[in-house]
């Protein structure tokens, strides 16, 4: 192939420019890069150099640089400086005909890979033998209970035990921890904790309650004909449901008179005759099969032979507010039960619908024709109108028959610039026990540098600066300031980040997550800074048992990161199983960003 000269000078002088130019943006950035840590020194470099270099729209340079056969600078992140000159070196050598004379940099091809490797480590851990990514897995509450569900999550492939301080209490946490700990040292694995803060949490407030009644339908076969009488569990005074189980209460003497074989008759809400009929369990707990949908509410009379009685306190029905497209919503910071939209008798409206948020921060914040998400996004509008403690939503998105909008669903605010806290009073009260039983802490809804330095003025206060930290980039704006952010963050070691996907998406729009996750892949490579692939992995295996197609693509994915995150479920081992197999597999195909190419499996030509 004949190689122009003129048109290799012109590649030679872009990379100059390049390399000029990112070695004055760390001149620029010398304070930064001085205030972190001494092991994020030469990233903290690289990640400004990298960051240089994405300033360039440099894809004619890279088809050029393809058709002499060589590196694109696609996969540059790790190792920014070096990859330029070696590139400058070789175009040099070609039109100068000299032997080829690299300079010699802080981060070169091989550290930049050592690097990430070896913080990775730090931060998550030893690896399960076999495959480069981790798996972390989020502990159920049963983790507290049961010990040996530890020992199956280790022996299954957990690397890292994530604790979410959103829910349970210090001492499930302190059982949970337990039990890892045991159950390490019996298996001789090394499994990190990992504890997540629960973070500011802006939610719809509670919606005025329906009534106190309560359906119990058995489920029918294609036929319409119900085969297996529904199992429903005798309680007193009132319900205190757990994993989905129903119950029915009772009095206590009405409660303690029933026998098993005993017959409860009633009457329903709907004047239907039905009979539940009592047995036990090898507990001795008291349950009544139901073979029919009934309806029942407090004080509604039933009867056991001679004996009678009433039911016993239900919970309300829970309401919702329902949105049409084009409706309007007042959103209030004021502590009231939210309602549906009041019509007088010619459907002429009265009140728009009203609920509340639970966060007072956003009103200070939040401006006119700016978006706003409720239900992870099943619900959009627009705000109208902006007061002091209240705002008018115009709905702009909702199902065509009308979305039911219910209370703690979570509230997005893409396009506006929140001046809320990283750290909650809840979550500084957190923090000793964290910082005393956990390997690392996760913080939660990262939107600027301040938020992690609030985050270490409080791990400096409990001495636990070496505590492990992960930052949660779950909202546009923390996208928007990865590269401060990280560089705040840097001045702690070992730091990682988590792709925290299902926020993530809602906040930057669905069409744009699958660039974004890109960027952040490349950004937290250019530091060296380990990534966790979040939010819904395997989650319908973990949930139902049965994986579907796009799980199993989105896991094989997952490989370009260095840990995977998977929540709690009831087939949750399966999960885990799956997973590691698939990371396993997929090892000699994939490392990061960059395709590897063993001898392909499908039989010699």
């Amino acid at each position: 192939m004949k190689i122009k000269k003129s048109e290799i000078k012109e590649m030679i002088s872009l990379l100059d420019k390049m390399i000029e130019h990112a070695k004055n943006m760390a001149e620029k950035y010398a304070n930064e890069i001085e205030s972190v840590h001494p092991k994020y020194r030469n990233s903290a470099i690289n990640l400004i150099h990298y960051r240089t270099l994405r300033l360039y729209d440099i894809r004619e340079l890279q088809i050029a640089l393809a058709h002499l056969g060589l590196s694109r600078l696609g996969k540059a992140e790790a190792h920014v400086m070096a990859s330029m000159r070696m590139n400058r070196s070789i175009l040099k050598s070609l039109i100068e005909e000299k032997k080829i004379s690299i300079a010699s940099t802080k981060v070169s091809f091989k550290k930049g890979e050592n690097l990430l490797s070896r913080n990775a480590k730090a931060l998550l851990g030893y690896r399960t033998p076999g495959r480069r990514v981790r798996i972390m897995v989020t502990q159920p509450q049963a983790a507290a209970q049961n010990s040996q569900l530890a020992e199956d999550l280790l022996a299954a492939g957990m690397n890292t035990a994530r604790i979410n301080c959103a829910h349970d209490s210090t001492m499930e946490w302190e059982k949970m921890v337990e039990n890892i700990k045991s159950a390490s040292k019996k298996l001789r694995k090394n499994c990190k904790i990992s504890m997540d803060l629960g973070g500011p949490k802006i939610r719809t407030g509670q919606i005025e309650p329906g009534p106190k009644v309560r359906r119990f339908k058995p489920e029918k076969n294609v036929y319409g004909r119900i085969e297996k009488a529904l199992k429903v569990r005798l309680v007193t005074d009132h319900i205190v449901e757990k994993d989905g189980e129903l119950c029915l209460p009772l009095q206590r003497a009405f409660y303690d008179y029933l026998q098993e074989g005993q017959e409860i008759l009633l009457t329903d809400t709907r004047g239907k005759s039905r009979t539940l009929k009592v047995f036990k369990d090898a507990n001795g707990n008291k349950y009544c099969k139901v073979n029919a949908t009934t309806y029942v509410e407090k004080g509604l009379k039933v009867s056991c032979s001679e004996k009678k009685s009433e039911i016993g306190e239900l919970p309300a029905v829970e309401q919702g507010v329902v949105l049409n497209t084009g409706d309007f919503l007042w959103v209030t910071s004021a502590q009231v039960l939210g309602k549906p939209a009041e019509y007088d008798d010619k459907e002429g409206l009265i009140k728009h619908a009203i609920i509340s948020c639970t966060s007072k921060e956003v009103f200070e914040s939040v401006k006119e024709n700016e978006r706003i998400l409720f239900d992870d996004g099943k619900i959009g509008g627009i705000i109208k109108e902006v007061y002091p403690e209240r705002i008018l939503v115009l709905i702009t998105h909702a199902k065509e028959s009308g979305s039911n909008l219910k209370a703690d669903k979570g509230i997005n605010f893409p396009d506006s610039n929140l001046e809320i806290s990283g750290l909650t009073e809840k979550d500084k009260q957190d923090l000793p026990f964290v910082a005393k039983y956990a390997d690392i802490v996760n913080l939660s809804f990262v939107n600027k540098p301040s938020d992690v330095t609030e985050l270490q003025s409080e791990l400096n206060n409990l001495k636990a600066e070496e505590l492990g930290l992960i930052l949660k980039i779950e909202t546009q704006s923390g996208f928007n300031h990865l590269t401060e952010i990280l560089l705040q963050a840097m001045q702690n070691y070992p730091v990682g980040v988590m792709i925290a996907r299902g926020d993530l998406a809602i906040e930057c729009g669905w069409e744009n997550m699958g660039r974004i996750q890109e960027e952040i892949l490349s950004i937290c490579q250019a530091a060296h800074i380990p990534v966790i692939w979040a939010t819904q992995v395997l989650d319908n295996l973990a949930k139902k048992g049965i994986p579907s197609r796009a799980e199993i693509t989105d896991a094989t994915m997952s490989q370009r990161a260095e840990c995977v995150m998977l929540n709690k479920g009831p087939h949750i081992i399966s999960a885990i199983q799956l997973l590691d197999q698939i990371l396993k597999n997929m090892k000699d195909y994939q490392n990061k960003k960059a395709t590897l190419l063993p001898v392909m499996q499908i039989g010699s030509l």
